[in-house]
Parts: structure tokens; C-alpha cells; sequence
């Protein structure tokens, strides 16, 4: 196997440039098959350059026209260009000019980096490398130049010109173009540039700063979209107000423009003051859009908001340090969704994220730490280790330090590196000096890989009244880090008494606790609780206070005293999830439960459905039992995927039958004909009442698939037609088939409603699921080349479709590499995403494990695969 530029970066050979670019203009010209940029880079040699050392500058399939330094044309042997560089060979020692001017091809760029062409509309994406595709640059984050851009192109065909910055000029121009010119006042790094010409609709608002500045607000999109982007809007308003209140952030341009488009292999990317969104991510409507979408557009549009201060002001030194913005971010945007919405609620949310995405590749031939040591493909390292495991570090830290030496922290944070490009480690000492700590141990957690094992256990005497915990960690072997060192773990506890209520203590020896915390930093302690009265029940990890996995002595009935007792919302629900994967566990690996086992989880998901004070969006986690996907994590070894999804339909049955009338009063009592609202207290009620139907329609037969089909067809929104719809296809009803051809003819026109059909085609355990998913591919009608398409349909079977995945005769496994070797021609990006999804293969048992094998060997001996993939690939079959 031979990836297309075989190369290891490494953190220890970071260095600054030779050379600095202080400002970059471009004059930029884009017409149909073809655009021009010259650019105009102001240039000088760093303090301590030698003279005659080379400038050499990234580039990427970029077709060079012109050259000159000072206005002077360059001689042929004064420069060296190659597909991946141009290099100035004896630059002036001086400040200069460098000009060139090079031609590109928008049409054709399918790998959708640098400047490509989506549905009519010229746009760009520039992170991590793609500012090389548009011209010759030192493109590395830790140079930061001021930009000023000029563009122009027919008015017919792009009346919407935008850029980063302040618009400061525009006008018309001969023979029916026009052109704008727009500047950036903040220097910044090539990656954080953008531009978009096209034909597009928008809506416009403003926001009044907390000093009194009026910022003028633009989402622009398809023709027609407009009303879809209302939420949106809503959200960024909100998003600027919360960023003032909370970490003090005050927005710092005139405008703030965001466009969606269709062809985007990211959710959406931060540019300053033009952010570039997945329209996935911006349009919804309750006709088109669920719950979870419109949820997922707060989400993602708080995050590049918070971005502008969290990754632009302050951005990264090198790509390393990749978790810096985005992890912090994550944790700014998810404070904003529990504060906007329910903070328990979020939590759960986000933490079933963390353990079947992050873990995952916590554990297998992927990991790798936060805060990486070297990369072959730098694209492969937007993870969910550096997204989500980031934002826990970042909690554990506000944990540990409290909120006001958090804040104290960021603050000193935002006055010692605004304007900065720099690292973990110029972050972490903003709170070490805020708060005078010691965060060396706590460092850790971004230099190694792997989710640290908590084991537990008790005991307790009633003759001395005390109450005896041990605790003891261990961190796995994890590719190139064999070796691993304790980390602090911050547990979040209580101890819950014999009726409930939260018990105290006189003392407590052995470790160290700072009021409901737990601060374990060593490879094991063991804590005694003096003056408690009676046993009590541990509550630990309250609200997942640190990522790690849990093993507990606990017994059942303990379990399911915490979940009807603890005060911690996140406790009850993991109590619930504790007792259900238990027995799931055992029952895929041949152990049935007992009688009794069920009928008191029957009893807990009965009353914690009919619970007259807690949240309805909490009961419906509470109540739904863990996936496949996570009970084949649980499981880990020897992983059957059939016999996994026979324990759960059984569950789910024996449950129904015990619990059925609760269940069938739940889903009575939730209906609401009342207009749609995206709030907490309908979209829960929602979810509620769709977390009973998936029960009902698996475990009442015939009677459970009417009201699915019921549901599907009264539905005046898209939450409960497609909850219907989906609870048809897991079950897949008699009228499932049915219903689905129905979905597809009534959003035909809707792309983003399409690639929901799509995820339900790829979703049914069924043998004909990939006959049926060859056919949407083979359709010539079919997007081949937008990544959304792609994803909801080959990325969500392989992520999510398990026993078709991994089916017995390995047609699964081979659909997926084939697929791959296809796509990777055209966008290396998706292909390797799709890739990731084999990082658990070797947790199968040996049957499945060598299909798998075999398939990813196959495409191994394909040829020439990408960087990308081929970076994948070598660790997925190494690990």
C-alpha cells in the first residue's frame, strides 16, 4: 500500500518559520470554468534568518501564470516550483512584496478544499490546508497577516460577493461584472480565510453589543431557504448575548455573515466574521426538521460564534495544539445548550456521545492523545478525542478549579494570548497563574491516549459507623504509549441513606476531598468516612464529573436504588443503564436473566416514565434501553451482533409485557395538538412519548405497528413522522416498506429530508439492506459527489446498521471498503471517515473478525489510496 505523499509530521520538530507574511492582498477573479488570483504578500525574514536561506511557500495543484518580488518579474532559475511548493531560492534580506498570480478550477474540485464550486455558488474551505489550493502561502497556523481581498465576477451569476471582514468598496464594472473589496482588521492564520460569489438568497438582523455597537447579522442561502434560516438567526442572537454574560466575549467586527451550503465535508467552519455552514446545519422547519436538528443548528452555530474568541483571536501554534480551540469550544457550546435548555439533560446527551463515539477510539488501533505527537494526515485528527475528550478536560478543570477560578483562568487566558497563536501548555498556565495550582499531573490528560478503568469498591461497619471506599485506576496500553501514568480524576459524589435523602459524616481519611469531590491522583486510594449512621449507597461520578469507564462492585438492588433516590439526575439514568446493560451483556454472551431481574427493571422504567416530577426529556433517556452499538462496546470481545440484537428485542418485549400498560399511558398522555415549538418542554414531551412508541411498536405486534403507522400518517411535524417512521423500520412492521416509499415521494424535492430516507434505508437489520443501498448508489440520479448524501447513507450503516455491518458472509464489510476505494478518488475526506468505522473489527468473534480482516486487506492491494485513507487504513489494521 502506498499513500500518495508518504510523510510524518512531529510535534519535536516544530520551529517557527524563516519567514513571516505581515499582509496579504487579493485581487481575485472568478468567472465560469476558472478563477485568477493574484495575491500580493507582504513579506519579512524573521529575527536571526542567515541571509540566501529559502522561502518556500505550500501549494496544492495550483497553476502558476506569473512571479515577481518589488514589482520585478523573477528569472526561471530564481524560483523552484512543484506541485506541493514554490520556493524562492534567494529572497531579499529585507522586507518585500512577493507577487503572484496563479489559475484554478473550481468546477473540479471535488476534494472540496481551496475554492470549489457548490450548486452555482463559488465558496471555500480552508482548514486545516486547503488556503494552499487557492495560492502559494505559508500555510501553518501560527502566521497571522492582516487580508484584504477584492473580488469580482458577472453579476448575473454571483450578485453576492463576501469575504472576511468589513465590506470597505464595491461597485460595478464594465461588460456586466462587478466587484467588492473586503478587509479584515485582526490578523489572522490563512486557514481562517473565506470567500463566497453566488446567487443567494439571505435574511438580515442586527445585535446591539454590551457596548453599544450595532453589529449587522446576514445568513445567506438558496433562493427559497430563507424562512428556513429563522432559527438560525435566533440562535446566533442568543449565542452573542450568552458569550457577553458568561466569559465577558464582546463580538469585534461590523457584520457577521454566515452562508450555507450543500457540498461540505464539515459541519461548518468558524472564518472570521464569515462563517461556512453545512445547510444541514442552518436550514430547519417543523415540517422538514426534527427536534434533534433544530437542537443540532443552536448547537453548531453557538459554536463557531464562540470560535471568534476561542480559535480566531486566539488560535493555534501548530496543528497539535488542534484541541485548544476545538475543545474548548465544545465545552463553550455545550454550557450554552445546558443553559438554554436542560442542564441534566445535555449531560446524558453528551456523555452517550462521549462513550460511543469517543471511547471507541479511545480503545482501538486510533487513539491517540488530545493533544497528538506526530500525524501523517492531519485531516484524521478532527476526532472525537480532540472535540469531545477535549471539552471533558476543559470540565474537569472548571470542576476542579469551581467557577469563579475557572473564569478567573479564562480571563487571564483572553488578556495574556489575545492575538496569539499558541499552545496546551501557554493554556493551562493562564490557571495555574489565575488560581496559584499546580496542573503538571492534570497535563496528562492531553499527552495520553486511552480512557482510564475506575474500579470501585466498599464496605461498611456499622459497630464503628464507618464507611469505607476504594478506588483504583488503570489506563490500557494504547498504540505507542504502552506505558501509562495515574491522572487526576475529579468524582463528583454523595452517599445516599436507607430512605433516600443525602447522608453526612463527621470525617474522612486516606484521600483527597474537597467538599462533593473526590480528587483520586494516584493508582489507587481508599477512603474512611467516619459518624455515618447506617450503609449508605455511593453516588459517584455525578454528572460524569471525569471520562472514564466505571467498574463497580454495586450490586442490582443498590442500582435501582439510585435510580428511584439520587439526587443527581445523571446518576439515576446511569443506574437505570447500569442494570439493563448487565443483563444485556449476559444475555448475548448465552446467560438469560432471571425473572426477577426483569420484572424489576420493568418496575424502575415504569415509574421513572410515570415520574410526576422529573423532566420528560429525562424520562425518555432514562427509559431507552443502551444500543448495540454500546452493548457490543460493553461486551468487547468475542462480539456476536445477532445475538446482541436478539438480547435487546427480547428485553424490549419481556419489558412491554410487564410494563406495557404504563408505557401504552405514557404515549396517551404526551400527544399535544398544539402548534409545533422547538422548547424544552414540547420537544421533551415529544421524545417522551416517541421513547414509549419504540417500546409499543416492538412489543404489541400488530397493535404497535398501527400506531406507528397511525402516528406516521397524523403527524403535523417532523419529530413524531419520523419517530414513527423509524420505530416502523427497527421493527420493520408490515407497513414499513410501505411507509418508507411514501417518506421518499413527499420529500423529493428536499435534499436534507432525503438523506433521512436514506439513514433509515441504511438502518434496517435486514439481508436486503445493501442490495437496496447498491441500487441508491447505482441510481444515476444520485449525488455521488455531495458528501451529506454520502454520509447518511454509507457512514450511517457502517456506523450504526451492526449486524448488517458485520453480517456473517462479510457482504457488509466488503460493501464498505468498496465504497471506499470508490469515493477516496474524489474526496479522500469522506472515504476516510468511513474508514474509521472499522476501528472495533477486532472485537468480533473469529469468524467475523476475519471477514473483516480480509475485506481491509483487499483494499490494501487496491493501489493508490489517498493520504487520507491510507493513513487509516495502516493504523486500523496495525492497532
Amino acid at each position: 500500500m502506498r499513500g500518495e505523499d508518504e510523510h510524518t509530521i512531529f510535534l519535536k520538530d516544530y520551529a517557527p518559520s524563516p519567514y513571516k507574511i505581515e499582509n496579504v492582498e487579493l485581487d481575485v477573479r472568478i468567472d465560469p470554468g476558472a478563477a485568477r488570483v493574484r495575491a500580493l504578500l507582504t513579506i519579512v525574514p524573521r529575527d536571526g534568518t542567515p541571509p540566501g536561506t529559502p522561502l518556500v511557500l505550500d501549494g496544492d495543484g495550483l497553476a502558476l501564470r506569473s512571479i515577481a518580488i518589488d514589482g520585478l518579474p523573477l528569472a526561471l532559475t530564481a524560483y523552484d516550483e512543484t506541485p506541493s511548493a514554490l520556493t524562492i531560492i534567494e529572497p531579499p534580506v529585507k522586507r518585500f512584496v512577493l507577487e503572484t498570480e496563479v489559475q484554478l478550477e473550481p468546477e473540479t474540485n471535488t476534494r472540496l478544499m481551496g475554492l470549489y464550486r457548490s450548486n452555482g455558488t463559488w465558496c471555500t474551505q480552508c482548514e486545516p490546508e486547503g488556503f494552499r489550493r487557492i495560492t502559494y502561502f505559508l500555510d501553518r497556523p501560527d502566521n497571522l497577516a492582516i487580508f484584504k481581498v477584492r473580488m469580482s465576477a458577472e453579476k448575473a451569476l454571483a450578485p453576492v460577493l463576501l469575504a472576511n471582514g468589513n465590506l470597505v468598496d464595491s461597485g460595478d464594472e464594465a461588460n456586466g461584472r462587478h466587484f467588492a473589496v473586503w478587509e479584515d482588521p485582526h490578523p489572522k492564520p490563512a486557514y481562517l480565510f473565506a470567500m463566497v460569489a453566488g446567487d443567494l438568497g439571505s435574511i438580515h438582523d442586527s445585535f446591539v453589543t454590551a457596548s453599544g455597537r450595532t453589529v449587522a447579522l446576514g445568513i445567506y442561502c438558496t433562493h427559497g431557504k430563507e424562512a428556513q434560516c429563522a432559527w438560525a438567526m435566533d440562535s446566533l442572537k442568543r449565542s452573542m448575548a450568552w458569550d457577553e454574560r458568561r466569559f465577558g466575549r464582546e463580538y469585534d467586527l461590523d457584520v457577521f455573515n454566515i452562508v450555507a451550503v450543500s457540498d461540505f465535508n464539515f459541519g461548518a467552519m468558524e472564518n472570521k466574521g464569515l462563517n461556512i455552514f453545512n445547510d444541514k446545519l442552518v436550514f430547519v422547519s417543523p415540517e422538514a426538521a426534527t427536534d434533534t436538528d433544530y437542537d443540532g443548528v443552536e448547537r453548531v452555530i453557538a459554536h463557531e460564534y464562540f470560535h471568534n474568541w476561542t480559535g480566531n483571536r486566539i488560535t493555534c501554534r501548530d496543528w497539535f495544539q488542534l484541541c485548544l480551540k476545538e475543545g474548548l469550544t465544545v465545552y463553550r457550546d455545550q454550557e450554552f445548550s445546558s443553559d438554554e435548555r436542560s442542564r441534566p439533560v445535555k449531560r446524558i446527551s453528551d456523555v452517550r456521545l462521549l462513550r460511543t463515539a469517543q471511547f471507541p477510539e479511545d480503545g482501538g488501533p486510533l487513539a491517540h492523545p488530545p493533544r497528538p505527537s506526530h500525524y501523517k494526515e492531519i485531516n484524521n485528527f478532527y476526532t472525537t478525542t480532540v472535540y469531545e475528550k477535549g471539552a471533558e478536560i476543559v470540565r474537569m478543570l472548571a470542576t476542579l478549579l469551581g467557577e469563579a477560578g475557572f473564569r478567573k483562568g479564562m480571563d487571564l487566558y483572553f488578556e495574556r494570548h489575545d492575538g496569539e497563536a499558541t499552545t496546551i501548555e501557554a493554556f493551562l498556565k493562564v490557571f495555574e497563574d489565575a488560581n496559584g495550582v499546580d496542573l503538571s499531573q492534570f497535563g496528562q490528560w492531553y499527552l495520553q491516549a486511552g480512557t482510564p478503568e475506575v474500579s470501585i469498591s466498599d464496605s461498611y461497619d456499622p459497630a464503628r459507623q464507618t464507611y469505607t471506599l476504594t478506588l483504583s485506576q488503570v489506563t490500557q496500553p494504547t498504540p505507542g504509549q504502552p506505558d501509562k501514568l495515574p491522572m487526576v480524576v475529579p468524582i463528583k459524589f454523595g452517599l445516599v441513606g436507607p430512605n433516600g435523602s443525602p447522608m453526612s459524616y463527621s470525617a474522612v481519611s486516606g484521600g483527597r476531598v474537597d467538599g462533593d469531590i473526590i480528587v483520586l491522583d494516584t493508582a489507587s486510594a481508599t477512603l474512611e468516612f467516619s459518624g455515618v449512621a447506617n450503609r449508605p449507597v455511593p453516588s459517584l461520578f455525578r454528572g460524569f464529573s471525569a471520562p472514564v469507564k466505571i467498574r463497580s462492585t454495586a450490586t442490582e438492588a443498590d442500582q435501582l436504588f439510585l435510580a428511584r433516590h439520587d439526587e443527581d439526575p445523571f446518576g439515576r439514568w446511569q443506574a437505570l443503564q447500569d442494570v439493563s446493560m448487565a443483563m444485556l451483556v449476559a444475555a448475548a454472551g448465552g446467560q438469560k436473566w432471571r425473572d426477577e431481574q426483569i420484572d424489576g427493571l420493568s418496575r424502575a422504567i415504569a415509574e421513572t416514565a410515570t415520574h410526576p416530577t422529573l423532566e420528560d426529556a429525562f424520562k425518555a433517556l432514562a427509559i431507552t434501553l443502551p444500543g448495540l452499538t454500546e452493548i457490543a462496546q460493553t461486551k468487547a470481545s468475542n462480539v456476536d451482533p445477532d445475538a446482541i440484537l436478539t438480547a435487546r428485542n427480547s428485553m424490549i418485549e419481556e419489558i412491554v409485557a410487564r410494563a406495557g400498560s404504563a408505557l401504552e399511558s405514557v404515549y396517551a398522555t404526551t400527544q399535544n395538538s398544539a402548534a409545533y415549538a422547538p422548547t424544552p418542554a414540547q420537544s421533551g414531551q415529544r421524545s417522551l412519548k416517541n421513547a414509549a412508541l419504540a417500546y409499543l411498536v416492538r412489543g404489541l405486534g400488530k397493535r404497535g405497528a398501527d400506531l406507528a403507522a397511525n402516528q406516521y400518517r397524523q403527524a403535523q411535524n417532523m419529530t413524531d413522522r419520523f419517530a414513527a417512521l423509524s420505530a416502523s423500520v427497527a421493527a420493520w412492521t408490515p407497513q414499513a416498506a410501505g411507509l418508507l416509499g411514501d417518506f421518499r415521494t413527499m420529500y423529493t424535492a428536499d435534499p436534507l429530508v432525503f438523506d433521512k430516507w436514506l439513514m433509515l434505508n441504511a438502518a434496517a437489520a435486514q439481508d436486503e439492506t445493501i442490495d437496496r443501498m447498491r441500487a441508491i448508489l447505482a441510481d444515476p440520479d444520485f449525488p455521488r459527489n455531495n458528501p451529506n448524501r454520502l454520509r447518511a447513507l454509507v457512514f450511517s450503516f457502517a456506523n450504526g446498521n451492526l449486524t448488517q455491518f458485520a453480517r456473517l458472509d462479510g457482504e457488509g464489510f466488503r460493501f464498505v471498503t468498496s465504497f471506499v476505494a470508490d469515493v477516496d478518488t474524489r474526496n479522500p475526506q469522506v472515504a476516510a471517515r468511513v474508514l474509521t468505522t472499522f476501528r472495533s473489527w477486532r472485537s468480533y468473534e473469529p469468524q467475523r473478525r476475519t471477514l473483516a480482516e480480509a475485506a481491509l486487506r483487499d483494499l490494501q492491494q487496491t493501489g493508490q489510496l489517498s493520504r487520507n485513507a491510507a493513513d487509516i487504513l495502516e493504523r486500523t489494521l496495525a492497532g
